[in-house]
């Protein structure tokens, strides 16, 4: 497990009270860093989460919003520097797959012009969003992004067609939002693959994971602690990585 001296920088973590998220805030906060844990309003998980914390002696405070309102997200990285004083780390995780059961691909019904509204705003205009908030106090730091997308936008399938096309432009537009934010600024993602304990309610069929999983060269499925010691380096460290996706997905089945 990777360190760092994170004392006095500054991190926003969407979606940060579960899964991830709260992995990632955990080991920012475990290092010494400030950490302002995003989630939506009224999730209880979101305060259970931030008190725990607390308990623990970290850094932490709640800053709720929904990426998919551009007013909330505005407050919210305004309330993140206000309490603290700065911003250097931006983590976009929050996203959802839309869906309490995986959706095939011709199933068109089900993946109607709601759906895509939904997990579009969410999943691929949501951390713009973000990053547009954010982009004046991180330059300002000379920080880093770390965008959570998906190996389902590398072809590896997921919870929908949709839910994959968005993960596959944030892919894209971390390449293109390198470019917009250098040179102060490193953008980076992960691509994680299966997720162990993620916290989400798309469920897939328990058996076919089991297969799946069993055909990695690693045999198990990542855990949000395993995503979240990547997201740490890419912020901590890696000062000449910018513009990149890192794959998860243990080894790749076969």
């Amino acid at each position: 497990m990777i360190t760092a001296d994170l004392a006095g920088r500054v991190a926003l973590v969407t979606g940060g009270a579960s899964g991830i998220g709260l992995a990632t805030v955990e080991r920012l906060a475990a290092n010494g860093a400030s950490v302002a844990i995003n989630d939506l309003a009224g999730n209880p998980r979101l305060e259970k989460e931030v008190t725990r914390l607390r308990g623990l002696g970290r850094d932490v405070a709640a800053c709720p919003g929904d990426i998919s309102q551009p007013a909330e997200v505005e407050a919210m990285v305004a309330g993140a520097v206000s309490r603290f004083g700065r911003l250097d780390f931006l983590v976009n995780n929050a996203g959802t797959p839309g869906t309490s059961a995986p959706i095939p691909v011709d199933d068109f019904a089900r993946m109607d012009e709601a759906f895509w509204a939904k997990l579009v705003s969410i999943n691929q205009v949501g951390p713009y969003r973000c990053l547009k908030a954010a982009a004046p106090h991180l330059k300002k730091t000379r920080g880093a992004v770390v965008n959570v997308a998906s190996t389902a936008g590398l072809g590896y399938g997921g919870s929908s067609s949709v839910y994959a096309s968005t993960k596959a432009a944030l892919i894209l537009l971390t390449t293109e939002w390198s470019h917009a934010m250098g040179p102060e600024v490193r953008v980076n993602a992960i691509a994680p693959n299966v997720v162990d304990g993620s916290g989400w309610d798309c469920r897939f069929d328990p058996e076919q994971l089991a297969a799946y999983v069993a055909r990695l060269p690693l045999k198990r499925a990542g855990t949000p602690a395993d995503y979240a010691e990547t997201i740490f380096y890419l912020l901590a460290g890696a000062p000449y990585i910018t513009g990149q996706t890192i794959v998860m997905d243990g080894g790749g089945a076969r």
